[in-house]
C-alpha cells in the first residue's frame, strides 16, 4: 500500500476519531456571572424648590375685558403676489399670528396686478402661439391673406425653426409672468393697512409685523369694538 493510499484511508479514520473525542468530551464548565459593580449608596439630598418664571405682560396675552385674547373678534389680511412665490412668507406670517393671537382670524389673498397689465397678460398666450403657428406654416398664411412674397423677419425666423419657437416660448412665458406679478405683500388689520411693501420696499419681519398688530389690536377704538 503507498502513501497516497495510506493518507486517503487514514484521514477519515482520524476525523471519525476526533468527531468521538469531541462528543464524550465533557464541556467546559460556565464562568460565575460577576455581579457589576454598584457605587456607594449616596442618601438622596433635598431638592431645592423650583423657581416658577413669571410671565411677560405681552399685549397678545392680555385681555379684552371678557377674559379672553385680544385676538378674538379681530381680522388680519395679508393680500400678497402669488406668482411671486411670496406664498412662502405668507403662510409663516400667518402661523406666528396665529400663534402670538389666540382667536385672531387671519385672511390670506391673492393681490392681483392692475387691469392693464392683466389685460396684456391674457394677450401674451395668443401673440406667443400666433408667432410659433407663422414660424410653422408661414409659408402657406402668407399667401392666404394676400401677401405673395414672405418678408425679411420671417425668412430669418424660418432659417433657425426650433431655435427660433423655443425663444419664442420662453419669451412670452417671462412676459406672462412679469405682467401677472404685482410684488404685494400688504397687512390689513380689521380693515386698516398697517403695512405696505408696495410702499416700504420690503417684507416686513416678524417681529416687526407682532408689534404693528400688537398696537393696533391695544388701539381704544378697536378695544372697545371687540365688546
Amino acid at each position: 500500500m503507498d502513501k497516497a493510499q495510506l493518507i486517503l484511508l487514514g484521514l477519515p479514520i482520524f476525523l471519525f476519531c476526533s468527531d468521538l473525542f469531541n462528543l464524550f468530551t465533557p464541556p467546559p464548565p460556565k464562568p460565575q456571572s460577576h455581579r457589576p459593580h454598584q457605587p456607594p449608596h449616596i442618601p438622596r439630598q433635598h431638592r431645592p424648590s423650583m423657581v416658577i418664571p413669571e410671565t411677560l405682560d405681552f399685549p397678545s396675552q392680555k385681555s379684552n375685558g371678557l377674559g379672553g385674547s385680544i385676538g378674538y373678534g379681530n381680522t388680519v389680511e395679508i393680500n400678497f403676489c402669488v406668482s411671486c412665490s411670496f406664498k412662502g412668507t405668507a403662510v409663516t406670517m400667518k402661523k406666528m399670528l396665529e400663534t402670538a393671537f389666540p382667536g385672531l382670524d387671519v385672511i390670506l389673498a391673492n393681490y392681483p396686478p392692475p387691469a392693464p397689465k392683466r389685460l396684456l397678460a391674457k394677450v401674451v398666450p395668443v401673440a406667443q402661439m400666433g408667432v410659433i403657428g407663422m414660424i410653422v406654416a408661414g409659408d402657406r398664411i402668407f399667401p392666404m391673406i394676400g401677401i405673395a412674397q414672405p418678408p425679411a423677419w420671417f425668412n430669418s425666423l424660418r432659417a433657425n425653426r426650433f431655435g427660433s419657437m423655443a425663444s419664442t416660448w420662453l419669451i412670452g412665458n417671462f412676459l406672462q409672468s412679469y405682467l401677472q406679478s404685482s410684488g404685494a405683500f400688504e397687512v390689513l388689520c380689521n380693515g386698516e393697512l398697517v403695512f405696505s411693501k408696495l410702499k416700504e420696499g420690503r417684507f416686513p419681519g416678524e417681529i416687526e409685523l407682532r408689534d404693528i398688530i400688537s398696537k393696533t389690536l391695544t388701539k381704544p377704538s378697536i378695544l372697545a369694538g371687540s365688546f
